[in-house]
């Protein structure tokens, strides 16, 4: 089995403190997918911006197919996150 080291919030400094303020502010807690990002918050950063253009940019879907959608695909990958 693989095994991240994970940075938990109460140990987190600098810029990885900031992406998970963010998160909380977002999402009310901060989940194990941004955590799975804790030793690079840089790409965390990153990765929470594409993750907003997508689910939040400019679209032809609405906000709500597109969390379905995002939904499906994790359900058909048997992702259980």
């Amino acid at each position: 089995m693989a095994h991240l080291r994970l940075i938990d919030p109460e140990d987190a400094s600098g810029p990885l403190a900031e992406e998970y303020a963010a998160a909380v502010a977002r999402a009310g807690r901060v989940y194990n997918i941004v955590r799975s990002m804790s030793l690079r918050p840089g790409v965390l950063r990153r990765s929470m911006e594409l993750y907003k253009a997508i689910m939040m940019g400019p679209s032809g879907l609405t906000r709500q197919e597109r969390e379905l959608l995002a939904t499906v695909v994790s359900a058909a990958n048997d992702c259980h996150y």
